[in-house]
């Protein structure tokens, strides 16, 4: 097959690292796989290396002082439309609302549903769910979302993971790199994704606070934060809450690829405490290097992880789980969320991707239901 992937950023993000994994394990079946991302800020290339099976078009997009959410959706939806060409590719997969409302008739993975409130961004929202010609998502909750919310039943393939990578980070070899990451930062709660409203934030941060007189030796770390919205309020309120609570986080932004799965290894726990997730990679990477993870109770987490971290529903709930963490001298045993991870490969995400493609090149689409992807197999090429 001929395939396009679609991302809206080269930087850091879940549905990022989701394309371009893919898009290689793809390439490792036999399939010829494109890859068609926006530039921004200048960037000519991912912010790690792709495999060469795989070809990736930049295209670019200079940033604008001052210019809106909204304008730079708009504007991104425009850059890509004007540069993506459709001909030639037997699959266009768009894995984000910008890509999908860019390159005409698609498939979309629906990692999650954003929440806007604007006329304008909510039809931009709304038009890419209903408008291509299949759906995925990468978890049964957000289906549900999408089932509740549009009457549609996307098809379900959930994520993969790269597993390996974690636990040997976690291992004899990457014991240096951890203890470069533990002199530079102590002992550590982590939390990745940035400071924002949907990672919870604040509440890690509520939480944390409350464990500071039995643990005055821990820190508070936040890595990553790319994102193309504007959370400089939620940034600010967040910001004075340290400064009320007494609270100096450790927040190291976009990190290099390379130094993410030290710094996750090295971690006392990941703190997971979004109030939406589509999966869950972050957390499913930490269960791989083995560090505990203490995640809000959503339906997805519990879906997706099951009984491998401990669930909390609110901020004394966090500060109990992670002291609980914390003060045990005989920490559980990591085999099972080791299991878990390592049973999430890419391979088997390329696959089921496979034959749903399949399906929707012989039936034109997914008719609004879910596909099912038992029986039948895409030939491997090559």
């Amino acid at each position: 097959m001929r395939i396009a992937q679609i991302t809206y950023s080269t930087r850091p993000r879940g549905g990022v690292v989701h394309t371009i994994a893919l898009a290689e394990a793809l390439a490792a079946r036999g399939h010829e796989v494109t890859v068609w991302t926006l530039g921004r800020g200048g960037d000519d290339a991912f912010f790690r290396p792709v495999d060469p099976a795989v070809r990736v078009r930049v295209v670019p997009f200079a940033p604008r002082d001052e210019e809106s959410v909204g304008d730079r959706i708009e504007r991104s939806i425009r850059a890509m439309a004007e540069a993506f060409e459709p001909a030639g590719y037997d699959v266009v997969h768009a894995q984000d609302c910008i890509s999908a409302n860019a390159v005409g008739p698609c498939i979309r993975t629906i990692h999650h549903l954003d929440e806007f409130t604007t006329p304008r961004l909510i039809e931009c929202h709304s038009s890419a769910i209903t408008e291509p010609v299949a759906r995925l998502c990468v978890s049964r909750a957000v289906a549900a979302e999408v089932s509740q919310g549009f009457g549609l039943a996307p098809t379900v393939i959930p994520n993969g993971v790269d597993a390996g990578r974690f636990a040997r980070a976690a291992g004899p070899d990457g014991a240096g790199a951890r203890a470069r990451w533990k002199a530079e930062l102590g002992r550590y709660v982590l939390a990745l994704g940035g400071i924002e409203p949907r990672k919870g934030s604040i509440d890690l941060l509520e939480a944390f606070a409350l464990l500071r007189a039995d643990h005055p030796d821990l820190s508070l770390v936040i890595g990553g934060g790319e994102t193309l919205f504007d959370y400089r309020p939620y940034r600010d309120r967040f910001d004075r809450r340290c400064t009320e609570l007494g609270v100096e986080p450790m927040v190291l932004g976009t990190l290099a690829d390379d130094d993410v799965p030290p710094l996750v290894a090295a971690a006392t726990a990941l703190g997971f405490v979004s109030t939406k997730e589509g999966f869950g990679l972050a957390a499913m990477e930490a269960l791989a290097a083995g560090v505990p993870v203490v995640a809000r109770d959503l339906p997805v987490t519990r879906e997706v992880f099951g009984d491998t971290v401990t669930y909390a529903a609110d901020v004394p709930q966090i500060a109990a789980a992670l002291a609980a963490v914390l003060d045990d001298p005989t920490p559980a045993d990591a085999g099972p969320g080791r299991e878990l991870a390592a049973r999430h490969t890419w391979a088997a995400a390329a696959a089921a991707h496979e034959r749903f493609y399949a399906h929707v090149a012989r039936d034109g689409g997914d008719a609004g239901r879910e596909i099912d992807l038992t029986a039948g197999q895409w030939a491997r090429h090559g």
